[in-house]
């Protein structure tokens, strides 16, 4: 049986945990919802997918994140002339004094995070590059297997409004993803605020660095023991299984957002300082875990629904 993890430490974590949060917000304005979720995605070691307009900051959120968290950030910008090896890394001969050689050249990859940005404009085979990556956390090349840096995440973006010259993630690549986070444009008052903070600056925004990678693997763990209430995690998997009943729903969600739903909960109450699971982060998360991973019929896209729209009369 496990030693019970040290209530000091715990609070010290969370701490921790907000004062990150807050060093974002420092360089973000706004958005507090889609930053509380790519937090529960580090926490809960899952990947998300970003979907917006242009120009909302979608990159800079990401790479301030890993600038907090001590994590090795790298971007990868999707391109239809892409190769996978440009994800992964390449064998190239080098020159040695034994002669020459064939080395594996890491590729972006092999970082902390990684950002993948407009995925949806790679060809399929490039983006099923990304599949071993996000799932088995390595890379095979060459008839050797690399292992991924420890913590790893892949944060990808899409633009939603503009379709030329792009390819639609398949089911099996979009169940990857932990969430599907909705990044809208900010509030008016925000605007200005963002307006004025890059205008008066010749230089980005500084942030500190509040956490560090050996603390963000411990919470991780502690994560995973937070308990979660038999009638809660039954609440979960009931909610996932009723998108496969659903009238409007052609294609529901599979076991996997079952765990993806518990786990995103736990983080999301030990990002709140609880050490217990609520109904309520359990409603909070319902949409980012489930909208990406249900397929509605022609009906229900005729009428004008949306994956948003089941999962609200799923909860009620």
């Amino acid at each position: 049986m496990q030693d019970e993890p040290d209530t000091d430490d715990v609070d010290a974590l969370q701490a921790k945990l907000a004062t990150a949060r807050e060093e974002v917000g420092e360089r973000i304005v706004g958005q507090d919802e889609v930053l509380e979720g790519l937090f529960v995605c580090i926490l809960a070691d899952g990947n998300a997918l970003l979907e917006s307009n242009p120009g909302l900051g979608k990159t800079t959120m990401v790479r301030t994140v890993a600038e907090v968290t001590d994590l090795a950030f790298s971007r990868v910008q999707n391109t239809p002339d892409l190769m996978p090896s440009d994800i992964t890394g390449t064998e190239i001969i080098r020159e040695t004094d034994d002669g020459r050689e064939f080395v594996f050249e890491k590729g972006p990859i092999f970082a902390n995070v990684v950002l993948a940005d407009e995925i949806n404009r790679a060809t399929p085979k490039t983006q099923a590059a990304l599949l071993e990556a996000m799932q088995e956390r390595q890379v095979t090349a060459g008839g050797e297997t690399y292992e991924l840096p420890d913590p790893f995440f892949v944060l990808a973006t899409q633009n939603p409004i503009d379709q030329g010259g792009t390819y639609a993630l398949p089911e099996a690549q979009t169940d990857r993803f932990m969430f599907k986070l909705l990044v809208d444009y900010p509030e008016a008052d925000e605007e200005r605020d963002i307006v004025d903070l890059y205008t008066s600056r010749s230089r980005q925004v500084p942030v500190e660095q509040a956490l560090t990678r050996a603390e963000i693997r411990e919470a991780q763990e502690l994560v995973r023991e937070i308990p979660i209430a038999e009638d809660l995690r039954d609440r979960a998997i009931e909610l996932v299984r009723r998108t496969r009943e659903a009238e409007a729903v052609e294609f529901g969600a599979s076991p996997r957002a079952s765990m993806a739903l518990v786990v995103a909960s736990k983080a999301r109450a030990f990002l709140r300082g609880r050490n217990h699971v609520s109904e309520a982060d359990i409603e909070a998360l319902a949409a980012p875990v489930l909208r990406h991973r249900i397929i509605l019929d022609f009906r229900a896209e005729r009428d004008g629904q949306t994956p948003d729209d089941v999962i609200a009369d799923l909860l009620e």
